[in-house]
């Protein structure tokens, strides 16, 4: 079963985001993930400009890496376009490490 941690707020600023994150956040991340019974993890993030690829990725990168076989993706946006890349991930047992930025139309 996939966990769904669900962030609505961060800072307009890239690294100021990513700032704000591993301080306030990192710490809940890993222990959804720490637990036994976790197999997959999606972390929503609101929708950002570009300047917040590279950590976001990063981020989704490094725990996959760290927390594997649990599966970890991190999606950015809202409505939609992010309720379907959660429920395709739900169902996607070998995508891991992945940030899905969602476009809405």
């Amino acid at each position: 079963m996939q966990r769904v941690l669900v962030l609505e707020t961060l800072p307009e600023s890239g690294i100021e985001a990513s700032a704000e994150f591993m301080a306030e956040h990192l710490g809940a991340v890993k222990s959804i993930l720490d637990r036994p019974d976790t197999e997959a993890l999606a972390i929503l993030l609101p929708p950002a400009p570009r300047d917040h690829d590279d950590w976001r990725r990063a981020l989704a990168r490094d725990l996959a890496r760290a927390y594997a076989p649990s599966r970890v993706n991190v999606v950015g946006g809202t409505g939609e376009a992010a309720e379907a890349t959660l429920a395709y991930l739900a169902n996607a047992p070998g995508v891991t490490g992945q940030y899905c930025p969602c476009h809405e139309q």
